[in-house]
């Protein structure tokens, strides 16, 4: 083998060839730079070198004609028969080839390339040194960027922090899945008010509070439809009395008792997983997922967007006053404002300048709706700062539970979310009622809340923006996917006639309990064959009725009991707060013997008492409460 031919062989073990990592040949037409003239192996020419030949073949390789830059370039002399051809423009003399070909004479202003064996001219200056080093470049870029990635990528997962997704029992199950295999996404966002660490102390005043457990003061469920064509989010005010169920800390083994108070507690008796619990126990509705933020995370992620967009129809100052003590701070004048960092916390922290929890809890959702909206404004993935800022904020922030506990998961997440269209996200308040027991509190608000909740159990719209043959096909599947929960049922262990059954009166909350309603069921159970049901003077208010089972061998009983009285089989719930089959006769069913049938929630019938605002929705702008205007 000649010299060239052992030089050849070099390059080979160097790297892989310039085209083969998508170099662009293009980028050395006519007219590109040239080099000083070298050796007839380097492709000696004079600058701004053409070719004007036909391309080189030879034995080692065969180079195609659209290709006119390979490892042996024109101008450089054959090894085995190759032809090469150009012509040389200004430079420097051609050097001698190494099998013979003569060397090029300088020209006027500068010398003629080198000839080939064939007495072709000089052709392009070193272009093949500059490929092979930009080739070696480039392997060191990949390889290095690809091992950058790869840190950086354990550097945001080791950022994450994630814990159990429940630790109360709800006795629900992940709905069935459509025609296409698709169930619904059900995330609970957590709003926590934690002083534990000294930037929430700034952010949030109340020192006092710090090494207490924290409280859940926000808490919205998420829900994306299994389609991923429409989302909708139902907020719950913090101050809402509801049962929470015994929950177990995962951190510390505490177990804290079975109790009935108000919602942001369930932070406190046990973590997320609690709170988890207690909106399935409320709602009838499985979560897949929990986020929990505190004060200065929403400050990161606020400063990462970068701004949004709010509005009050008049100037505001939420101060303290005489009697009303406390106050986010936030202080604004009349109409539009950008706002981030501590602005923004103050935005999603005022509760008195919007007159209660259910203004602040609109507040939020205008917010939301703003954020979404910038969000797909910005061409956040092909924006490299504004990416990897997000993703810091993001991952410092956000404590979720563990089965979406990395980057990827996290990100497949956002782009499920992504796909839904603005004009079909819609933001709610659970309709409440002034808790009979403490006027400072609130209680879910009967049939309106219960249909709230049946819309989202159905995976059906909040909007009615979709096309009509979508929204009849999404409300046939969801009374398909219904229809086969009710027939799932298991088979009881006993007869009628052998079951024991406790009736309770639930149809406190909200109103006056409805005297004699356990005695009144009680007796339906018995004219249908259960004439051990008995009524228990228990009251126990809660919004929706339900049939209660301590454990599966129970289980087909209590779905008997259901039929029997009507009851749908979402109601039968595994219970740790009962002995045996109970059923609490809820608010819902305030009279008759046999349960009453719902019609089938239509797209877009969210009730006027939910407050609903559609994601498109710009110009929504806040009432400000008298008090805390300037």
């Amino acid at each position: 083998m000649g010299t060239s031919g052992v030089r050849r062989e070099e390059a080979r073990e160097r790297g892989p060839h310039a085209g083969e990592l998508g170099w662009d040949d293009s980028l050395y037409e006519d007219g590109a730079p040239g080099g000083v003239g070298g050796s007839a192996e380097d492709g000696a020419g004079g600058e701004g070198g053409e070719d004007t030949g036909p391309t080189a073949e030879g034995t080692d390789r065969t180079v195609t004609a659209n290709r006119t830059v390979t490892a042996r370039k024109a101008g450089s002399t054959a090894d085995s028969g190759e032809t090469a051809s150009g012509t040389g423009g200004k430079g420097g003399a051609g050097a001698t080839s190494s099998t013979g070909g003569a060397g090029g004479t300088g020209g006027s202003g500068g010398a003629k390339g080198a000839k080939g064996a064939n007495g072709a001219k000089g052709r392009r200056p070193r272009v093949r040194r500059i490929l092979r080093w930009a080739a070696a470049v480039l392997s060191l870029l990949i390889l290095g960027t690809a091992g950058a990635g790869y840190l950086y990528y354990r550097h945001l997962n080791g950022n994450i922090r994630s814990g159990e997704r429940s630790n109360g029992s709800s006795g629900l199950d992940q709905p069935a899945a459509n025609s296409a295999g698709q169930r619904p996404l059900n995330i609970l966002l957590i709003g926590s008010d934690s002083r534990n660490k000294p930037e929430n102390v700034e952010l949030g005043g109340s020192r006092g509070s710090v090494g207490s457990p924290p409280l859940a003061d926000v808490q919205m469920l998420v829900h994306v439809s299994a389609d991923r064509k429409n989302a909708s989010v139902v907020s719950i005010p913090r101050d809402t009395r509801v049962d929470i169920p015994e929950c177990k800390d995962a951190e510390t083994g505490k177990v804290y008792p079975a109790t009935n108070t108000i919602i942001n507690e369930t932070l406190a008796r046990g973590g997320p997983g609690c709170t988890l619990s207690t909106w399935e126990k409320l709602t009838g509705v499985y979560i897949d997922h929990w986020m929990t933020i505190d004060f200065s995370g929403v400050v990161k992620m606020a400063d990462a967007i970068g701004g949004v967009e709010v509005c009050v129809k008049d100037n505001v100052w939420d101060r303290p006053l005489p009697g009303v003590p406390g106050g986010s701070g936030l202080k604004l004048t009349a109409g539009k404002h950008q706002i981030q960092g501590e602005q923004a916390l103050q935005w999603l922290r005022t509760r008195h300048a919007f007159e209660s929890d259910l203004g602040r809890a609109k507040a939020q959702h205008m917010y939301m709706n703003a954020m979404i909206r910038e969000l797909k404004s910005q061409n956040v993935f092909t924006d490299t700062p504004r990416l990897t800022g997000l993703a810091e904020a993001a991952t410092k922030s956000l404590e979720v539970s563990e089965e979406i506990g990395t980057v990827k998961k996290l990100f497949d997440l956002a782009m499920q979310l992504k796909s839904v269209p603005t004009d079909r996200l819609t933001m709610t308040t659970m309709p409440t009622a002034v808790d009979p027991q403490d006027a400072n509190h609130l209680v879910a608000g009967g049939a309106d809340a219960e249909h709230l909740w049946a819309m989202v159990r159905d995976d059906v719209a909040f909007d009615s923006n979709g096309d009509s043959a979508e929204d009849k096909a999404a409300a046939a599947a969801a009374a398909k996917r219904k229809k086969a929960t009710e027939d799932a049922v298991q088979e009881p262990t006993t007869t009628p006639a052998e079951t024991g059954v406790m009736v309770r009166n639930g149809t406190g909350g909200a109103q006056t309990p409805v005297k004699g309603r356990a005695a009144e069921i009680a007796g339906a159970l018995a004219a249908k064959g259960y004439t051990l049901a008995t009524a228990d003077g228990q009251l126990t208010p809660q919004e929706t009725t339900t049939v209660g089972y301590p454990s599966a061998d129970l289980e087909g009983n209590a779905q008997a009991v259901a039929k029997a009285l009507g009851i749908p089989t979402s109601s039968v719930k595994r219970s740790t707060d009962v002995s045996g089959v109970t059923v609490i006769v809820g608010a819902d069913w305030r009279d008759g013997s046999s349960f009453p049938k719902e019609s089938a929630p239509a797209a877009g019938g969210v009730p006027d008492t939910a407050d609903a605002i559609n994601g498109s929705e710009k110009d929504a702008c806040m009432d400000v409460y008298a008090p805390y205007r300037f």
